[in-house]
């Protein structure tokens, strides 16, 4: 009887597949399969249950999935293009700086390094009503006479939680667009001064093309971290006022887990998953467009 003999590549990658099977591919097919069923957490006898694709259905005429999904869309757009912005200034003003850079990039990377979770305990702590930080601040200074609800108004719930994103994430955009700034080659930008360019055409016309790869990679990273945003909004408002800040996936964790219809749920998350898929085309095919105007190849 002949032995099965595995090619030597495979011997080694053995152990990561048989990894990923289990912590990534059959909990995800377990999940899929889920979607199609009439599970609850409370029964788990009711996974066998098919109901074909009655989940997605009641999906798609659900008004407060629909309300969370435009929501989840409104604070991405937000999001991306404020911290886009700040970290192309924060990066423009670092590069500028000639003694104690290394100290500012360090510096410039910490909000990164906090948990979702600890910012959103320090911004809901910021933003509370009576004891908070800017409400302090704001009556102290004559601003304001009365405490302003920054996490009981809708509005204004969702401004506080897009703040502590923004203040968390654009680090991010920052570190990326400072290593583009070093990667301009000088010739471009000498030729522009020889032709007498202002400081904001060089910028315009040759310094940002250079660095819309860059902030394209960023904003493909950043859209999926901000599609599927949980912690922050859970410690922050729970989704509340009045479900006024419940986005996608807080909705998903609420329907799943304490509603215990964990296949609606799954439901839920696999349309969801197009959201961020879309995203993530959408900002890979403007990167290969900007380095193609570079010639840099797709």
């Amino acid at each position: 009887m002949t032995r099965l003999k595995l090619p030597p590549w495979l011997v080694l990658l053995l152990p990561a597949i048989l990894i990923l099977m289990a912590v990534v591919l059959i909990p995800l097919l377990l999940s899929l399969y889920s979607s199609f069923t009439s599970y609850r957490l409370t029964r788990p006898d009711s996974i066998t249950n098919w109901i074909g694709t009655f989940n997605y259905e009641k999906a798609a005429k659900d008004e407060n999935f629909w309300a969370a999904f435009g929501r989840t869309v409104l604070f991405l757009t937000i999001a991306l293009n404020l911290e886009m912005l700040f970290g192309l200034g924060l990066a423009l003003m670092v590069s500028k700086v000639t003694k104690g850079q290394r100290l500012l990039r360090t510096v410039m990377m910490f909000p990164m390094m906090f948990s979702p979770i600890l910012v959103g305990f320090q911004f809901k702590f910021i933003f509370n009503d009576n004891v908070g930080l800017v409400n302090n601040a704001l009556q102290s200074l004559g601003l304001s006479s009365t405490a302003i609800p920054w996490l009981v108004d809708g509005k204004l719930a969702l401004f506080s939680i897009a703040f502590a994103e923004i203040w968390m994430s654009t680090s991010v955009f920052g570190i990326l667009i400072l290593a583009g700034l070093y990667a301009i080659p000088q010739d471009p930008l000498e030729a522009a001064k020889v032709d007498g360019c202002t400081s904001w055409q060089s910028f315009r016309f040759v310094t940002l093309p250079f660095l819309m790869p860059f902030i394209y990679i960023a904003m493909a990273i950043r859209s999926l971290d901000v599609a599927r945003a949980y912690d922050m909004v859970q410690i922050m408002t729970n989704g509340g006022p009045a479900r006024r800040t419940e986005l996608l996936w807080t909705l998903i964790g609420r329907t799943g887990y304490v509603d215990a219809k964990m296949g609606y749920a799954n439901a839920m998350g696999y349309i969801s998953i197009f959201l961020a898929i879309f995203f993530t085309v959408y900002f890979f095919k403007k990167l290969t467009s900007a380095r193609a105007e570079l010639g840099m190849g797709g």
